[in-house]
């Protein structure tokens, strides 16, 4: 019965370090600001139609970094962010209102973004409020770099 107890208390210990871990993530990449809720999938290729079904996104936060934007997974316990745009490689080529079930597996108010960096095309989904700074951040690029907003 002690033994039960012991196990018991172990799982909820690690359970609940976990959880804290998780948060102080969280916190350590808001905390030098500029970050917004972005969600991200890779986008269908040319000649494809663009899928309804919501699957295959992926909820993350994006920070602002110079030139650059961080995106972490909201989910994982990485201090590295999975993906990294840099300005002048990012390209929006047209954006667009969720569709189908997308509503369902994005955030309220959410805007798709179709973009290119890099020849590997991509969809970002963010709130209105989000979009209009992430593209105020791309158009205000130091002069002499090529920015491409839709």
């Amino acid at each position: 019965m002690i033994l039960a107890f012991q196990v018991c208390g172990g799982i909820v210990a690690a359970a609940l370090l976990g959880l804290f871990v998780f948060g102080l993530r969280r916190r350590l990449i808001q905390r030098p600001g500029g970050t917004f809720d972005c969600s991200l999938r890779p986008a269908p290729a040319d000649g494809e139609e663009v899928e309804s079904t919501g699957k295959g996104w992926v909820y993350g936060v994006a920070r602002y970094s110079g030139d650059r934007i961080e995106w972490f997974r909201v989910f994982s316990y990485s201090p590295r962010p999975r993906r990294v745009l840099d300005r002048p490689a990012i390209e929006v080529l047209s954006r667009r209102p969720p569709q189908g079930q997308e509503e369902l597996a994005l955030l309220s108010d959410a805007t798709v973004l179709l973009c290119a960096h890099r020849g590997t095309r991509l969809e970002l989904a963010m709130s209105e409020d989000a979009l209009t700074g992430f593209l105020a951040w791309l158009e205000a690029a130091p002069p002499g770099q090529r920015v491409n907003v839709a």
